[in-house]
């Protein structure tokens, strides 16, 4: 034990059973992504502080008060990245990607950081699973974000457990009416705001929307889809038709905008219908026609999204998922070379065919490799003796029925597959 705690508050170790859930969350993203011909961009974890005040907005919240900022050794200040798409906007620009193909998907996945006060399903040092389509401004690309974002949700087995919200913020002349007219209805109940409320007021009126505290209050204030223009409400109706012939269930939330200043038309948040601590948006993500050129880039009009993989990892735990596997365990004499010589062939077997595969054990009596089997969390358990040895059979044993049957060794890989 250590004197003095080294950890901090707002981080933790993810380990063993945990980590093998990121992970394969992780591998189902990369998949899903790479059949819709996204490619995988690794962008530094820290950037120039200057990127993200001119990306996410000076007065919003992450910039005001979560960003890890310092000095280095030159003078320089710079900030860990508190979300992905300001530092993957720099690369598109800075590596000429644009000049390589007219339309570029890119994806990334890794840790964000942002000062905030931890609580369950909100840490400082967090994981994202995100991507970012460049160079069309059709509703066609908004949808295809909307849907691989879906369709990682239901791989992960959590179909039935996400909503996917979307809204329309418009276009700069849109918002600039909606904004006046916002300011209004919120001056004339100012009093009963809560202080953030109030500072958002003078700075950006729109989030104020986006105050959890209040929001109850914001039911009767003007909405934005009144005072779209002809083309911003083409395009979201365009969204919405697509979303339709895509088979995909969505709601329009009249009210939803997103913490951070570059996003324009299409927004979205997918949330999860189960309780996850303080919030419970487990992606989130929209349209940013401007945000290139504002780095210095060319007119590129863009969207993306970002996976809160941490939400997602413990609604995946609240419905009971947990990465299979099996152990093999040999009923014998310990020692038994002949014994042991089947129960890695059939570790390899199962192994050759994506199993987790833990074993086996022949040093140890089979009480002992039980209790390991069961300290492990295994699925199953692969029991093997010189009877079944020699009939081509093995026991199948389900660690957590406790139940227990003879199967054919050639049937194994296929049950196991089917369970």
């Amino acid at each position: 034990m250590m004197e003095e705690e080294l950890q901090s508050r707002g981080r933790r170790d993810i380990l063993f059973e945990q980590a093998e859930l990121y992970r394969k969350l992780e591998n189902i993203s990369v998949e899903v992504l790479s059949k819709y011909n996204y490619q995988e961009i690794r962008p530094p974890t820290f950037e120039d502080e200057k990127l993200f005040k001119r990306t996410i907005g000076e007065t919003t919240d992450i910039v005001e008060k979560q960003m890890y900022t310092f000095t280095d050794k030159k003078g320089r200040r710079l900030a860990l990245r508190p979300e992905g798409t300001a530092g993957v906007v720099r690369a598109y620009i800075e590596n000429s990607l644009g000049k390589i193909t007219s339309v570029t998907k890119l994806f990334y996945l890794g840790q964000m950081f942002r000062y905030e006060r931890p609580q369950k399903g909100r840490y400082r040092e967090f994981y994202q699973i995100g991507a970012e389509y460049f160079g069309n401004a059709h509703p066609v690309a908004d949808v295809e974000i909307l849907l691989l974002n879906m369709e990682i949700f239901e791989k992960a087995g959590l179909k039935d457990k996400v909503e996917l919200y979307i809204n329309s913020l418009g276009c700069k002349d849109c918002r600039q009416k909606y904004r006046a007219e916002l300011l209004k209805s919120i001056n004339s109940r100012s009093k009963d705001l809560c202080k953030d409320c109030h500072n958002r007021m003078e700075k950006n009126p729109l989030r104020v929307l986006d105050c959890k505290h209040d929001r109850d209050k914001f039911k009767d204030l003007p909405a934005i889809e009144n005072y779209l223009c002809d083309g911003c409400k083409e395009h979201f109706d365009g969204v919405q038709s697509l979303l339709d012939s895509g088979d995909c269930k969505y709601k329009v939330d009249r009210y939803l905008v997103r913490g951070l200043d570059y996003y324009t038309r299409t927004v979205f948040e997918i949330k999860s219908t189960e309780k996850l601590g303080a919030q419970d948006a487990v992606s989130a993500g929209g349209r940013y026609d401007t945000l290139v050129e504002q780095l210095g880039g060319e007119s590129v009009p863009a969207c993306g999204f970002a996976i809160g993989v941490d939400r997602t990892i413990e609604l995946m735990e609240k419905t009971g998922q947990k990465v299979k596997k099996v152990f093999i365990a040999i009923a014998g004499l310990t020692g038994n070379l002949g014994l042991a010589g089947q129960a890695i062939k059939i570790a390899r077997l199962l192994r050759k065919n994506d199993i987790f595969t833990e074993g086996p054990y022949p040093d140890k009596s089979l009480k002992a490799q039980m209790r390991l089997s069961n300290s492990l969390n295994s699925s199953w358990t692969v029991i093997i003796g010189e009877e079944e040895m020699n009939k081509n059979t093995v026991i199948l044993k389900d660690m957590t029925g406790q139940s227990q049957e003879e199967i054919p060794l050639d049937n194994l890989v296929a049950d196991l597959l089917g369970r």
